[in-house]
């Protein structure tokens, strides 16, 4: 009796542990998305109602734009408390913020690409919109506001965004984001990376063909230098692909959750 009851155990245990480990495999990442310069955590509303509804938890985090490594930091400690695998998206500097903070994260599963950066170590965003022609945002940009303490922010001049940042966004909902938009320092800006994790992690990308603050060939090079999984290019659009175009960028992120 004490046997049957000794392999009764046995086998509940090993069901069990079958049955957490099923799990473990088939559960769905959390999608954490990190905005970029001149925008906010409400720019991925589109993405997120496509993946909500979709069944997957995603986190919006809230980007500091002071800094590479301290933005990178504050996403590393949001990182570690997931405790489930997780695909992590960049919008533009984004981009750079979460080729730091990946680095070395074991639950980092995937990198999405959207209108970002992905330099390597030692480059930074200006250096890389330089790289190629095309990028206008220069000339729209405010005078720098002078910080306390040092460094200065940089804003789009508002007149000029809607044209720059936004330009297949309706006018009205571009103006909002104009006047909402959040300062990123000159600093991050030209910070130079020092970690890179596109080269260990899959990395997939989306991006416009009318991007005008990054030049589209600056994105296809670090695409193909970081051997993307899949590269979408939007015909038509502008750096603000998720607003423009929720339904593929959901997609690609989609893809990126499902990949072994």
């Amino acid at each position: 009796m004490q046997m049957n009851k000794l392999v009764t155990r046995l086998a509940l245990t090993v069901l069990v542990c079958a049955s957490s480990l099923v799990f473990a495999e088939t559960a769905k990442p959390t999608i954490v998305l990190v905005h970029g310069a001149f925008a906010g955590s409400s720019s991925w509303n589109g993405v997120i109602k496509i993946l909500e509804q979709d069944g997957y938890t995603v986190i919006a985090a809230a980007n500091p734009l002071r800094g590479v490594k301290s933005d990178a930091q504050s996403i590393t400690s949001l990182i570690k408390e997931i405790k489930s695998p997780v695909v992590l998206v960049g919008h533009s500097y984004g981009g750079p913020v979460i080729s730091e903070a990946a680095y070395g994260q074991a639950n980092v599963k995937a990198l999405v690409y959207v209108a970002a950066f992905a330099p390597a170590a030692g480059e930074s965003a200006v250096a890389l919109t330089g790289k190629f022609p095309g990028a206008t945002l220069g000339p729209t940009l405010g005078a720098p506001v002078a910080l306390e303490g040092g460094g200065k922010d940089l804003y789009i001049q508002q007149d000029k965004f809607p044209a720059q940042f936004a330009e297949d966004v309706p006018l009205a909902d571009a103006r909002l984001m104009a006047a909402t938009q959040r300062p990123v320092t000159e600093a991050a800006l030209n910070e130079a990376a020092t970690d890179a994790a596109w080269k260990t992690i899959p990395s997939w990308w989306i991006f416009g063909d009318k991007d005008k603050n990054i030049p589209p060939q600056a994105m296809q090079f670090m695409a193909d230098r970081a051997k993307s999984k899949q590269t979408v290019i939007v015909k038509g659009a502008s750096h603000v692909v998720m607003i423009s175009n929720p339904k593929p960028v959901a997609q690609i992120i989609e893809a990126a959750a499902k990949a072994q």
